[in-house]
């Protein structure tokens, strides 16, 4: 389930009345022109949600206390919360439809976009689960169901009269969010860069210890490891090729280790004083 709550939306707690159980849910559509461009852009999903809030509040004639759907389904798969659990719809017609079932928004209407998607109704039977889990009957009927009206509109409905199924192929089980979902990379920065908690014990002077430590920091510290295992392997092939050129009928081979362990010694001297030079 990809579920867009209230708070996501920067909308209060519903004032809308409560209700902790119906006989069922009903599905409904717009019932006006929808744009297309739902299709392919989810924020404008999430505008004409806003949207229908917007202009329910405003209508005086029907004096809502909030959106009137208790969830809306878009065609991305994503259900957004309107009344929510718990909470009488405003949407069926009239008090008693109200109290009989829930009711589930398709952001689809009676042109442009008329057609749900699979994701939408995925969507809308994840809302009808879940409020089967909080107090819903088993019915699931269409706005037309007991109101004079064409919603939800043919498409809509003729899924609804087979039992709102799910689409083949989706699951009902509830989707893993990414977990770097709404990371920043100045969340990354914050938590990683800025903080002296990289590098080993060899280098907790080099910045665990200095207070204006900065990120370059890093980067230096990866410098001086690759100029000192650079310098290294250098040593120790230099060394290694001499010990080959020497090896031959009679050579010492205890000197000709002797050697190249103090040419490799040598050489990690060396790139030591070099490093405290440049630090």
């Amino acid at each position: 389930m990809k579920l867009v709550t209230r708070a996501q939306l920067g909308w209060p707690a519903s004032a809308a009345p409560s209700q902790t159980s119906t006989k069922g849910v009903k599905v409904h559509y717009e019932g006006t022109p929808v744009s297309t461009r739902l299709l392919t852009d989810h924020t404008a999903c999430v505008d004409e949600w806003k949207n229908i809030r917007r202009s329910h509040l405003a209508n005086k004639a029907e004096n809502y206390s909030d959106v009137a759907y208790n969830y809306a389904a878009c065609p991305h798969g994503y259900l957004m919360e309107g009344r929510g659990l718990g909470k009488r719809t405003g949407a069926n017609g009239n008090q008693a439809l109200n109290q009989g079932h829930y009711a589930i928004l398709g952001l689809v209407g009676s042109s442009g976009l008329m057609q749900p998607t699979d994701a939408m109704l995925d969507a809308i039977r994840d809302g009808i689960d879940l409020l089967r889990k909080n107090g819903a009957g088993s019915e699931i009927k269409g706005h037309r169901d007991g109101y004079a009206t064409t919603c939800p509109g043919g498409p809509l409905y003729a899924w609804v009269q087979k039992g709102a199924p799910r689409p083949a192929g989706t699951s009902t089980e509830p989707t893993e969010e990414d977990p770097m979902a709404g990371i920043t990379k100045k969340d990354i920065f914050d938590a990683v860069w800025s903080t002296d908690a990289i590098g080993g014990p060899a280098d907790a002077a080099d910045h665990k210890t200095n207070p204006t430590w900065q990120p370059q920091s890093i980067l230096k510290d990866v410098q001086v490891r690759v100029r000192r295992l650079d310098a290294t392997v250098t040593a120790q092939s230099a060394a290694i090729t001499a010990l080959a050129g020497q090896v031959g009928k009679g050579a010492d081979t205890a000197a000709i280790v002797a050697a190249v362990q103090k040419a490799i010694k040598d050489a990690v001297i060396k790139v030591d004083v070099d490093i405290n030079q440049e630090s």
